[in-house]
């Protein structure tokens, strides 16, 4: 081995004693175009920044090389430093980058551009709109050959879903199939943790367009297979006898979910999981479809889905709850029923779940009325809104027959527990006596 590359090998060594990865690019190319008449220049591709690299190396300097990190010039070699691919989405073919702009350029020299080379892979640092074309062609459309352009790193074909969801766009035909043709290796490659992050930047008034754009691309197949499962699960819709699909139904209401609650990421992503117990109580009893207590087997499939999405643990809990709990809003309740469910946790966010799951239906909203009116005297104490005593109490405690009589005692009654003269059943009874005389 030359001079040059142990040198170059040695300078590797110093950047991997730091911890931090580092090797030269395409040994073999850079030994065939070394030419003993020129100055000797190796190409190392690394993984620290720019000012890493001048703390390890005082006399990097700047390079006139698009993309490349800096020079350095040590005992009459020049070394190029270009930034190692870091990101773990990357095809494993990616990882290794085998050629760069001054290799390119010197296989131009010399005539022997390679056909492989036609469309290099070059290593470069990344930003959030990296491979993307400009948004203002109307459209979200990776750059050069998107099949290529995702293989240097599939976590590109979430981002451009995300992308199509926040800002209303189609994405591009090629980009599109380029996604759908590599959903198997975005979810091979692709850490969970990145794409939960990718989709927590996902507004939540656009998260249903997100979760449609995941379906057909069959990412979700992959990642949340239980949830694409239920494209396959039928049920009745409304009044009208109408199907649909329990998918169909979840993206549904995660629509009219966020129109009153704007910003609830977390509300909406619950709702991506309300239904998901249908899959497992769904029974025909030979007129229709059945999913007795799909709240509550929903909420502990929903609690398995989580951990293998790695949300957060007090995100669970609130998301399980909102689950098991989604239904009780839906009964009209009686006040005793409504001030128990006002008595749970996050029980604004279950209104507003019950309001966008009969919206989406597009049924009347009678019970769901009924049970909002409700909830205005939840707040009153219960002593306030009946007397100790029913109409059967008074006649008991009074002797007296049936009559308008009775109710008026009654109101009475309660207008003295209002006033706090009346605290006890006992006091009730006394107070009555005392009335009728």
């Amino acid at each position: 081995m030359s001079q040059p590359f142990k040198d170059a090998i040695g300078i590797c060594k110093t950047i991997m004693r730091n911890g931090y990865d580092a090797y030269v690019v395409n040994t073999l190319l850079q030994k065939e175009l070394h030419n003993e008449d020129r100055e000797a220049e190796i190409d190392i591709a690394c993984e620290p920044t720019v000012e890493e690299l001048t703390r390890l190396f005082p006399g990097l300097q700047s390079s006139p090389i698009q993309g490349a990190l800096g020079l350095l010039k040590e005992g009459g070699i020049t070394f190029h430093f270009y930034p190692a691919d870091t990101e773990d989405a990357s095809h494993p073919e990616a990882t290794l980058a085998r050629i760069t702009p001054r290799l390119l350029k010197r296989l131009e020299e010399t005539g022997s551009l390679p056909a492989h080379l036609a469309c290099p892979y070059i290593p470069r640092t990344y930003e959030t709109y990296d491979g993307f074309v400009s948004f203002n062609v109307g459209e979200i459309r990776m750059e050069g050959i998107p099949d290529e352009t995702l293989r240097r790193n599939y976590l590109l074909g979430i981002r451009a879903l995300r992308f199509a969801a926040n800002f209303d766009l189609p994405l591009e035909k090629n980009t599109w199939m380029a996604i759908v043709k590599g959903a198997s290796r975005i979810l091979d490659y692709v850490p969970v943790t990145e794409i939960m992050d990718e989709w927590r930047k996902v507004e939540a008034e656009n998260m249903w367009k997100f979760v449609q754009l995941l379906f057909e691309s069959m990412i979700l197949h992959g990642l949340l297979p239980e949830i694409a499962a239920l494209s396959r699960v039928i049920q009745i819709k409304n009044e009208e006898g109408e199907q649909e699909t329990v998918l169909e139904h979840t993206i549904g209401v995660m629509h009219k979910y966020p129109e009153e609650f704007t910003y609830d990421w977390l509300g909406t992503f619950a709702v991506l999981f309300h239904d998901v117990g249908k899959l497992y109580t769904a029974e025909h009893d030979g007129e229709r479809w059945t999913f007795y207590q799909h709240h509550r087997v929903g909420a502990k499939v929903t609690r398995k889905l989580l951990s293998r999405l790695s949300i957060p643990q007090q995100d669970v809990d609130l998301i399980c709850h909102l689950v098991r709990q989604h239904l009780r809003f839906h009964s009209m309740l009686t006040e005793r029923g409504i001030r128990r469910f006002k008595a749970l946790d996050e029980y604004p966010r279950l209104i507003e779940l019950a309001r966008a799951d009969l919206k989406a239906r597009g049924v009347a909203l009678t019970s769901f009325n009924h049970n909002m009116k409700y909830l205005e005297r939840a707040d009153t104490p219960e002593q306030m809104t009946e007397p100790y005593l029913n109409g059967n109490d008074i006649m008991e405690a009074t002797g007296l027959k049936p009559g308008p009589h009775v109710g008026i005692i009654r109101d009475a009654l309660l207008k003295a527990q209002i006033a706090g003269q009346v605290n006890s059943v006992e006091e009730a009874v006394e107070y009555v006596k005392a009335y009728k005389l």
